[in-house]
């Protein structure tokens, strides 16, 4: 049984007790606290597969924060003009949200 979700704009397929690296969520969301996410498109029922038109009636994924801030890794962008003497480099880690997939309500 899983489900396909929209969370924060993006799609998962979320599965019971497995884990997602999502969007950071937000300071308001602590270590430890349930959330839920209703934008379910598709789910399948172990062969029977509902989809939405959006999104599948009454059915949520309900979800536990494992931890609320974790960091990607590094992406580090350079660019370069050749012979004008331009050259700029800069890096950047992702913030991420590590979630638990406690239920699956369809």
């Amino acid at each position: 049984m899983y489900v396909i979700v929209e969370i924060q704009g993006q799609q998962f397929k979320a599965e019971k007790d497995k884990f997602l690296y999502v969007h950071y969520l937000g300071e308001n969301a602590k270590d430890g606290d349930t959330v839920e996410f209703d934008r379910v498109l598709l789910a399948d029922l172990d062969g029977e597969v509902k989809v939405g038109a959006p999104t599948v009636e009454g059915a949520k994924v309900v979800c536990t924060v494992e931890k609320n801030l974790v960091k990607g890794d590094k992406v580090i962008v350079f660019k370069k003009k050749r012979r004008k003497g331009y050259r700029r480099k800069n890096g950047h880690r992702q913030q991420f949200s590590k979630i638990v997939i406690k239920d699956i309500v369809a």
